[in-house]
């Protein structure tokens, strides 16, 4: 395979014990030197799971599989506070703890559910004036961060017998399922902290789909999916060959006021032309009839 051909997404089952970063250095043996390979959205090194690769101009579409929503798989130990919030840190036992009931437990977890404030944990990727969290805290230096808006849209409660419990949790960009099991273990007055975790999901990318470090270059090239896979969760607007190929030249294109204007709403579409060949991303504005250009990729770099 051609290096120009290696364009599009590789779903990564991320082992424990290694961050992100060396997920993707592992995964660039898989490829010719110079291709653009990287990730979208950090996994601890506690953390497995689905890791989504972005490959050669796949690269550009990153943001739009990092909005994705994405469902974990996480063991919380009550009972004990971590200074990491996760079993990797610096472990506190929380003195005459007291075991929650399930019907504590669960009313507990629903105060959880849809649009909440949620501080990152000190040990994060997370940002405090142009400094990586981890980098501060590992210092020695304090750390405050601010909270931040995130979206949890459930958590389900898969088995419980104090101190352990094992949760599913479906949620949106941004959100630390280690902060979420710290704030329930204040909430229920005996810390918390997390064990075990696994992404299960990432948008349509599941981890009975994703590949292991252990393949080999054949194996990882023959997986790859289409860079269309990065905008997935975006409406899809159609277009003939003459629109598609001035919208891939940067021009504003007029939709007809039939058939493709009514199938979409204003925002961001993904752009296709004939032949399912993906011509990128636009914006669509309904008031005007047209789409704008926002990243459109060459034609060879869609393939």
């Amino acid at each position: 395979m051609k290096a120009s051909a290696l364009h599009g997404l590789l779903v990564l089952d991320k082992p424990g014990g290694i961050t992100s970063r060396d997920a993707v250095d592992r995964a660039l043996r898989w490829f010719p030197r110079g291709t653009k390979v990287g990730h979208t959205g950090t996994l601890d090194p506690l953390a497995t799971g689905v890791l989504v690769l972005c490959i050669g101009s796949a690269t550009r579409l990153t943001e739009y599989v990092q909005h994705m929503s994405k469902t974990y798989r996480a063991g919380v130990l009550l009972g004990a506070r971590s200074d990491t919030d996760d079993a990797d840190g610096t472990l506190t036992p929380v003195a005459a703890a007291a075991a929650p009931d399930r019907a504590t437990l669960t009313a507990a977890l629903q105060g959880f559910v849809g649009e909440v404030e949620q501080v990152p944990p000190a040990f994060s990727a997370a940002k405090v004036s142009g400094a990586r969290a981890y980098d501060l805290a590992r210092r020695g230096a304090e750390v405050e961060l601010q909270a931040r808006i995130v979206r949890i849209y459930g958590i389900d409660i898969l088995a419980y017998e104090y101190p352990r419990l094992e949760l599913e949790v479906r949620c949106g960009k941004g959100t630390y399922i280690r902060s979420l099991a710290r704030d329930l273990g204040e909430r229920l007055g005996c810390g918390g902290l997390i064990v075990t975790l696994r992404r299960t999901r990432v948008g349509p990318f599941v981890a009975e789909g994703a590949l292991s470090l252990a393949a080999d270059a054949a194996a990882a090239r023959a997986r790859l999916l289409p860079v269309s896979a990065a905008v997935a969760e975006l409406a899809r607007l159609d277009l003939d060959s003459g629109a598609a190929a001035r919208l891939r030249q940067g021009q504003r294109v007029r939709l007809p006021r039939t058939g493709a204007r009514s199938a979409v709403g204003a925002g961001e579409v993904a752009v296709f032309g004939p032949g399912e060949a993906f011509v990128g991303v636009a914006a669509f504005d309904p008031a005007r009839g047209d789409v704008t250009p926002m990243k459109v990729l060459p034609e060879a770099a869609t393939r």
